[in-house]
Parts: C-alpha cells; structure tokens; sequence
C-alpha cells in the first residue's frame, strides 16, 4: 500500500518530522497567576498530542511582553525564568517522537482581555482596565480601549523583545520558532490598511506596513541560527473591503521567502469582526497561492481551517494545496486524532502509524 501523504516526513532544513501533520497553535488560558510560567496542564496537554501522533507541534501565542498578552492567563517568554517550564514541553515532545515549535507574538490593540472560559458572555470582547495597549496606530479594535500609538523607539524596543523571545525559545530547545502576524494581533495589525494609517516609513504604502514584520524576520533569523527553522503565521485576507487581499499576502510572501523564512503557516481574519465564510477548508485555498507564489525556493506552505476529516486533509496535499496541514479543533476533542486518521486512509500496521511502542499490543497486526 502506498503511504498516504499525510503521513509521509517532511523536511525542513535539517529536521524532520514523521508526517505532515501540525498542531496549531492554540491558547489554553490557564497560567494561575501573573507571570507567564508553563503549567502541568500545557506540559500534559503538548505531550498527549505528541503521543497522539502529530508529527510537529506549535505551542500557544507566547508573549514577548508582559503587555503584549493576550489575556492575564497566557504564556511569556519575556524573561529567563520562564525558560525552564518550555524546557519542559520540549523534552515531552521530543520524547513522543514530534518536533516541538512555539508561537511568540504580542496582542497588540487586542492585548489584555479577560480570559476566554466556555459559554462566558462577554470573554475577550474587551480590554482589562488598565492594560497597557500598544498599536502601530491609535486606532481601537471595536469594544477595547484605544491603544497608544507607539513610535520609533517602542518599535525598536519590540523588535528586540521578539529576538530575545526566540534566544530564549532556542534555549529552550525548541525547533521551529513561529512568528505570530496573523488575527488582528500587532504583526498584522502593521500589515493591515486597516489598523495602520502611519505616515512614516512603517506605513502608508505597503512596502511600509511589511517593515515591522521585515525587521523582526531580519533579527530574528540571525538569532536563531541556521539550525532551527522559522515559521510566519500569517492571515491572508481580513475579509474585508479596504482590508488585505489574498493578492496582498502573495506579495509578502515572496519576499518573506527571501528573507529566510522556512514556513508560511496560512490563515485568515481576525483584524476586524467582519463576517468570515467559514466552512470546511475555507482557508486552504489562500495556502494554495501562497505555495504557488514561493515554489521554487525553499519555503513551504502550511494550510489550516476547518479540516476535519483524514480525506480533506490529504486531498490538501495530493492536490498542492499545502506541504502539511494543521488541525485545531478537532485535535481538542481527540489527542489521537492522527492515529485514527491514519485508519481512516487504510494504514492498519504500527510500523507505518506513528504508533507508540507502549501501545503496540492494541494496534492491528
């Protein structure tokens, strides 16, 4: 039998991962107090998807300020004590056979909510009293306080905040380093017209809203080495009119792909509560002109968004639309979802199955 595409390695630079199947990153809300640190939980959540069978991993939007959090709950690494607990979530990951990635971003005019919790009214449509918030203008996403718009020396000291963050997640001994410029957080909100109306050479063209992202790509590739791979997430559209366009994104791209970076983690939204198209796969095909835009060099292309069954994610590949694929929710309600799918697309040896040894007595022979 033919091994499924899903399931084949993918190479990126000198690593390699089992399949091409990613978990994204996703937040988990759940640091007790106020200063950023892994918890059990992150530790057992990673390692479960890593024994379930991801082949890479990119942990939760981690803050490269203490204001640049999402809400008080979510993970830093804004500090060195905080390296130790992702040394943690590394050594888990590896230790299941997936290679280990983190997030790092800053929230931007969406910093500062209050925690999400299931069902909650009101979660994350607003901004803590008296949070810090920091934007490339001093424009208010709807419901949030106004942000202050920052100037050349905030800039430059964010800029070094994302580069100290990957030193610190490269000591950590993470593998894939991912750059947060995606759902309306400050990365994007530099690159979208719709949240930038600087004048100066970080706006007004957008050759000047990509020089933020530029900048951090620049200092970040340089700190990180050549070893470990750099990852750029990505929304291709805001979906709405004035907004980034698919056509926007390819653009960037290109020249993402010759600043060095290895992967385009491709999503949409999130700049604007516009009305989004959602539906199964609705973001794969923007994937698919980001990876027509960056062929022939060595970048590659991660597509996600509501793929939700083994068939539609290996179509993904099958058809170019992606080089690997990313599964969110359906991830959260099954840590072994790529060890069922794997059934699902007709593997019934462990040897093809990145089955663990432990659990060999329960597969198929």
């Amino acid at each position: 039998m033919r091994t499924p595409n899903l399931l084949s390695p993918l190479t990126m630079r000198d690593l390699s991962a089992r399949n091409r199947l990613w978990l994204p990153p996703m937040c988990m809300y759940c640091v007790p107090g106020d200063d950023g640190a892994v918890t059990d939980w992150h530790v057992v959540h990673y390692a479960s998807r890593a024994v379930g069978g991801f082949g890479t991993l990119i942990v939760e939007a981690t803050a490269v300020t203490p204001e640049g959090r999402l809400s008080p709950n979510d993970l830093g690494l804004w500090e060195e004590s905080q390296v130790e607990g992702h040394h943690r979530i590394v050594d888990a990951v590896h230790a299941a056979g997936a290679l280990a990635g983190i997030q790092l971003g800053h929230g931007g005019r969406k910093a500062g909510t209050p925690p999400m919790r299931p069902r909650e009214k009101g979660a994350r449509t607003s901004t803590i009293e008296g949070w810090e918030l920091l934007a490339p203008s001093a424009v208010a996403y709807p419901e949030h306080a106004v942000p202050t718009e920052l100037d050349e020396t905030g800039i430059d000291h964010l800029v070094e905040a994302f580069t100290s963050a990957a030193r610190r997640a490269v000591e950590a001994g993470y593998d894939i380093v991912e750059l947060h410029g995606a759902h309306g957080y400050l990365i994007h909100e530099f690159l979208s017209p719709l949240s930038n109306f600087r004048t100066d050479s970080y706006g007004g063209s957008p050759q000047g809203r990509r020089r933020f992202l530029l900048r951090v790509v620049q200092a970040v590739r340089q700190a990180i080495g050549e070893e470990k791979v750099l990852d750029v997430r990505l929304s291709a559209t805001d979906w709405a009119d004035g907004g980034l366009t698919g056509q926007d994104t390819v653009e960037l791209a290109r020249q993402l792909a010759e600043a060095g970076v290895d992967i385009l983690h491709v999503s949409t939204g999130g700049n604007v509560p516009a009305q989004v198209p959602a539906g199964p796969g609705f973001q794969l095909p923007f994937a698919a002109q980001v990876k027509e835009a960056v062929a022939g060099t060595r970048t590659q292309v991660v597509g996600v968004g509501l793929v939700e069954t083994a068939a539609q994610a290996e179509q993904a590949l099958v058809t170019g639309q992606a080089d690997a694929v990313a599964v969110g929710r359906a991830a959260l309600r099954d840590p072994y979802l790529p060890l069922r799918w794997a059934a699902d697309l007709g593997v019934r040896s462990w040897q093809e199955a990145p089955w663990p040894i432990q659990y060999w007595r329960g597969t198929w022979h």
